[in-house]
């Protein structure tokens, strides 16, 4: 930035009924709007990470709105593209957008000046055919999608089309993707869309990330130079904004006193809901976090019994979209005191203020941690209250450690996924589907995408020959020819039926077999049950999901048809593969832990020392410090830490089969 910019406030370079009508409902700026808005008003590509609730979405909206409303952008043409993770995330983005449009309408009517017609749109897997096929007869100024959607939009010979006006792309909660390959997905689509709308001003925003350089990196990419015989890869300059702001936490590691003095035993659910249900009567709004559906299924349940209406719901993602934005809608306007959920909260969805959130279990990593309870004080300035509540004896190591390092928000290291040939694959079949490519210039543009920029040309030439039906002959059928090589003409173009195979893939998110649950009378979608839970369901059975209790009617190859079912159910669905590795970065803190406890566990003012800087209650203390010596006992060693591992033996009883 030169000097000017500086010393400018950013908002005078706003329209200024744009500007009054900001400084009416907000008053002043954050300090990440106050830097954001001084790079995205000079064009600068950005990457904008602070705590939730610090106004990145706005910062990142506004001076394209004001670009709408100035008519230095023409209407009529999608500029402003918006890609986030989450479908629920995208509706809720657009119903935040509109909102301050019809504000900023009736201030420039006021104004005696006129505001245009900007219109906000969603496209994903949930929008109506009939709606897909209006937005390609007039284009929203603004598009709202996901990265499977762009990608399905790209691989679109008439959709692609209404990409070709992009100005702006919003990456938003980039931090979900970056080190998956639905992150490797999403920018080779944003690299494809260059080739469509040429350089357009990229904005990529997250709450908890690290390490910002590479992030900064994957969201940039190259821009290719010279030709494809004397190619030249120069590293577009992505500017970091960081918060000044520090993020106050309250925080407290408890264990109900009633509590079963051996953690784990089916005696502590019922005293942790005792303990959940005081403290959301006390709150207006209050978020439970736990670590998979079939325990939010279990905690709503026990929350709801024996009560005269509904205290929680349940909010995951086996849960239709309907239900959950049902779900969402209810605590937001006060109807509904509590929501038990998985990682389905955890990114930027508005449900209203929370007072507090409960975190149920540890959580795998310290961002998981950070997000979750960061939803609590959203706004600016305010205090993000949690409370930690281990069930295990090892969880409550894993939280004492967790409360320790959260205040001072250590945040894992990611690295994006390195060029993985299966989302080449499907990303060179999407693009031969709609133009013949030279294979040179082809593997050239592939290598703008951060993730690919190491591609050797030995790893590009045999996925090509794989796509072009070199295993065909093999016994795996999928491997039939997906592209034609025209050797002469160094040319390469999808086969018929390649991009239906793209259409149907679902991106790099696996299927994972699920059942559809719905209405035995009406059809409506309920959500997703578990293969193996539907083979040992039966017809009659009752069990509760979503805090409803459902009877199942009809099994069929696919889909669970129910009715409702009695109020006294008490059977919840179980899902597999629901386990979360905890990282090498928590992983570390709680071996220096361990590491730090065999050296002074016997000490009196250690432990009131460790029960102060881990923000733990006398009752979950004295438990930590009573499975460590525990452990150490039984061990008749040192507790295991980073320079000291245990290994344990099991030895079969005689006759016992290997």
């Amino acid at each position: 930035m030169d000097a000017e910019d500086t010393t400018i406030d950013p908002l005078s370079r706003f329209h200024p009924i744009i500007a009054q009508w900001f400084h009416d409902r907000y008053k002043q700026p954050t300090d990440i709007q106050d830097q954001a808005w001084r790079l995205i008003q000079s064009n600068r590509h950005v990457l904008v990470t602070a705590p939730t609730g610090s106004g990145k979405t706005l910062a990142a909206f506004l001076w394209a709105i004001h670009q709408l409303a100035t008519a230095t952008e023409p209407l009529g043409h999608t500029r402003i593209l918006y890609v986030s993770p989450l479908k629920a995330l995208n509706n809720d983005i657009q119903r935040n957008l509109l909102q301050p449009l019809d504000e900023l309408k009736a201030c420039f009517r006021q104004g005696g000046e006129e505001f245009p017609n900007i219109r906000v749109l969603t496209r994903s897997g949930d929008t109506p055919f009939e709606e897909r096929r209006h937005m390609l007869r007039r284009p929203p100024e603004v598009l709202i999608t996901t990265p499977e959607s762009l990608n399905l939009l790209l691989a679109s010979p008439r959709a692609r089309a209404i990409l070709s006006t992009i100005r702006s792309l919003i990456l938003d909660e980039i931090h979900a993707v970056f080190d998956s390959k639905r992150g490797t997905y999403l920018m080779t689509a944003v690299e494809r869309l260059v080739l469509l709308a040429g350089e357009f001003q990229r904005i990529a925003l997250s709450a908890t990330i690290n390490p910002l350089d590479t992030v900064a990196a994957f969201v940039g990419g190259y821009q290719l130079k010279g030709s494809h015989t004397a190619p030249e890869y120069v590293k577009r300059d992505i500017a970091i904004v960081s918060s000044r702001s520090a993020k106050a936490y309250d925080i407290r590691v408890r264990y109900p006193l009633e509590t079963d003095p051996r953690p784990g035993s089916e005696s502590i659910w019922d005293a942790l809901v005792n303990a959940f249900k005081t403290k959301i009567g006390q709150n207006r709004s209050s978020l439970v976090f736990v670590n998979n559906r079939r325990l939010c299924e279990k905690i709503a349940l026990k929350l709801n019994r024996n009560e005269p209406e509904p205290l929680a719901y349940a909010h995951h993602g086996s849960l239709s979209r309907e239900i959950r934005q049902t779900v969402e809608s209810r605590l937001k306007a006060g109807r509904l005191k509590a929501i038990v959920a998985t990682n389905s909260l955890e990114l930027g969805i508005d449900i209203g203020p929370l007072e507090e959130v409960f975190l149920v279990q540890s959580p795998p990593s310290m961002s998981a941690a950070i997000q979750r309870i960061g939803r609590a004080g959203h706004r600016v300035g305010q205090v993000s209250r949690g409370s930690l509540y281990p069930t295990h004896a090892r969880d409550f190591l894993e939280a004492a450690v967790l409360a320790q390092h959260l205040p001072e928000q250590s945040i894992e290291p990611k690295q994006p996924v390195h060029a993985p040939l299966d989302v080449l694959a499907q990303v060179i079949v999407a693009m031969t589907g709609v133009d013949t490519w030279d294979v040179d210039e082809l593997y050239g543009h592939l290598r703008t995408s951060y993730a690919y920029r190491d591609l050797s040309r030995k790893q590009f030439d045999l996925v090509l020959q794989m796509l072009a039906g070199k295993y065909a002959l093999s016994r795996l059928r999928d491997l039939k020819p997906r592209v034609a090589i025209d050797g002469l003409k160094n040319t390469v173009t999808a086969r018929k039926g390649a991009l239906l195979a793209v259409y149907l893939s679902g991106g790099v998110i696996p299927d994972r077999g699920y059942y559809q649950l719905r209405h035995a009378k009406t059809g409506a979608r309920i959500g997703e049950l578990d293969e193996e839970f539907v083979w040992e369901a039966r017809v009659g059975q009752t069990f509760n999901l979503g805090a409803q209790k459902w009877r199942i009617e009809k099994i069929t190859a696919g889909e669970v048809l129910v009715v409702s079912g009695h109020p006294q159910a008490l059977e919840t669905p179980f899902w597999k593969g629901e386990s979360f590795q905890r990282d090498w970065h928590f992983s570390e803190k709680i071996l220096l832990f361990l590491q730090e406890a065999d050296r002074f566990l016997s000490d009196t003012a250690w432990q009131e020392q460790v029960q102060q800087r881990c923000h733990m209650e006398s009752s979950a203390a004295a438990t930590l410090f009573h499975f460590l010596k525990r452990q150490k006992e039984a061990l008749n060693s040192p507790l295991p830490h980073r320079h000291h591992v245990v290994m344990e033996f099991v030895h079969a009883a005689p006759g016992a089969a290997p």
